[in-house]
């Protein structure tokens, strides 16, 4: 900031994209943290305290937002760097990105659903064991807060411990109709075992949130 009281602050480009100068900020997509020297790309906003960057991976951002990430190549927001990096990846590779997100986007089964645990790696979200390779598991929503907004996030659960897990105070999933949805949610899983689950589950106490 300049000494003259009277002096015009320099204006910030729209767009930024440069290899992160440490590893302090963190990415608002992901959330995790944006090594030193990674590409990141900074959108400009206006906030409360005056403008600055919002900072995300390249890749994170062409996932979500690339439309923001097409305006910034337009841009040449690289030019905008203060040590512009050397090289930046072509557009049509960071599409392939968005396009790989918007599979696994239409390929997502609605929340709730139940599936077979694809490996033994995964834990269940309410009593924290490991749920065994090829059992069934219990996918719930869960209310997740990213800034002032409050989205919903799947989490993966032993049947038995499914009442338990609506009961938590960030339980997304309703308990009205929640049979109901796992029948329609849960594609080719096999009826019979789902009934199982169902029965595996029990009674569901209390309401579900909203």
């Amino acid at each position: 900031m300049s000494d003259d009281p009277g002096a015009v602050e320099p204006k910030l480009a729209a767009y930024v994209i440069e290899g992160a100068r440490s590893s302090r900020s963190r990415c608002k997509t992901c959330r995790r943290k944006i090594d030193k020297g990674v590409l990141r790309i900074g959108v400009l906003i206006e906030g409360p305290y005056g403008t600055g960057y919002l900072w995300h991976h390249l890749r994170c951002a062409a996932r979500r937002q690339f439309e923001r990430v097409e305006e910034a190549y337009g841009l040449e927001a690289w030019k905008e760097a203060k040590d512009p990096p050397e090289k930046v990846p072509p557009l049509d590779d960071l599409r392939k990105y968005r396009e790989e997100a918007e599979d696994r986007q239409k390929a997502r089964k609605p929340i709730p659903h139940v599936e077979l645990a694809p490996s033994g790696r995964s834990k269940c979200k309410q009593c924290d064991q490991l749920i065994e390779k090829g059992s069934p598991r219990v996918v719930l929503g869960r209310g997740v807060e990213f800034g002032n907004q409050v989205r919903v996030g799947p989490i993966n659960v032993h049947p038995r411990c499914v009442a338990e897990a609506m009961q938590a105070e960030d339980s997304a999933t309703e308990v009205e109709g929640f049979e109901q949805a796992l029948h329609e949610n849960s594609g080719d899983f096999p009826r019979d075992a789902l009934d199982a689950v169902i029965v595996e589950i029990g009674a569901l106490g209390g309401s579900g949130a909203t």
